[in-house]
């Protein structure tokens, strides 16, 4: 079913991160205890706009009536996905596959699909003003669509690379709870150890609103990560609405130099949204 087909994230129980060439561990932030061993989730997205009936909305429509839209359109997507879920666990399977035609209707007339269709085909065909074109309408219909479930910065040869994905059965659609896990790999790949101080986490929901989370360290540590080493960690946000955006910065400094300035480190904004895209990896 496209790419939104339901997906086992795994490992959000593991034990403690470690710092390593080649693994890390997971745990939770400040945003709330996250226990989400074996959840079905949605692929990772990105951030989701439309208007409904498969149409792009006409010049006289105003941006807030587009984001109305927009929110609606995706609260009845959650909701939709949560009926097939409880429908299939009460064997009702005659609800649960009117429900999967539903689910399917939607994504072939969603707007912002249809567009990310468009515009990669016209690409692999090399028809690039079309390209241009399908990507102006999907700015002009959902201006935050653009925006992945993945990102990627370096700050000094400290990379941060973040995919973010929608756990289905901690969200609650009809009662405006939505949940989201993410995954940070933090690679060093300078010549200097770093450790890592503190967070900052900046998270908008689709209103624009913003809040603001300050911690020390990630999931209850201050790692020290090694030149050529990465260290990972998977926690959770939840959100009033079903899309949203996260972005950022850790705080490090130099240990290999007594009264070294720390330096702030950027995450760069990914979207927190129930529908899918291709991109699954970093």
């Amino acid at each position: 079913m496209h790419s939104l087909s339901l997906r086992v994230f795994t490992d959000f129980n593991a034990a403690a991160a470690r710092c390593s060439p080649s693994r890390g561990g997971y745990g939770v932030s400040s945003f709330g205890e996250f226990n989400g061993k074996g959840c079905r989730i949605l692929a990772c997205a990105s951030e989701r706009n439309g208007n409904g009936g498969g149409r792009s909305r006409s010049s006289s429509s105003s941006p807030s009536t587009t984001a109305n839209s927009f929110l609606s359109r995706s609260q009845t997507y959650a909701l939709l996905k949560q009926q097939m879920e409880v429908a299939a666990k009460s064997e009702d399977y005659e609800e649960a596959a009117r429900i999967r035609d539903s689910l399917n209707l939607f994504e072939e007339e969603e707007p912002v699909l249809r567009l990310r269709r468009r515009i990669k085909e016209a690409v692999a065909e090399e028809r690039f003003e079309d390209a241009a074109k399908y990507r102006d309408e999907l700015q002009e219909v959902a201006p935050l669509s653009l925006l992945k479930c993945t990102s990627d910065a370096t700050t000094l040869g400290i990379r941060v690379q973040v995919r973010s994905v929608y756990i289905e059965s901690r969200s609650q659609p009809s009662k405006g709870h939505y949940f989201f896990a993410y995954r940070i790999r933090i690679t060093n790949n300078s010549e200097r150890s770093v450790q890592l101080l503190r967070r900052h986490w900046i998270v908008t929901d689709a209103n624009g609103k913003t809040d603001n989370v300050w911690g020390m360290g990630v999931i209850g540590e201050q790692p020290v990560i090694l030149p050529q080493t990465s260290f990972e960690y998977s926690s959770a946000c939840p959100l009033s609405t079903p899309n949203g955006r996260m972005e950022g910065d850790f705080e490090m400094k130099h240990i290999d130099r007594v009264g070294s300035q720390s330096f702030n480190v950027s995450i760069a904004p990914f979207s927190l949204s129930i529908l899918g895209d291709d991109n699954d990896t970093f």
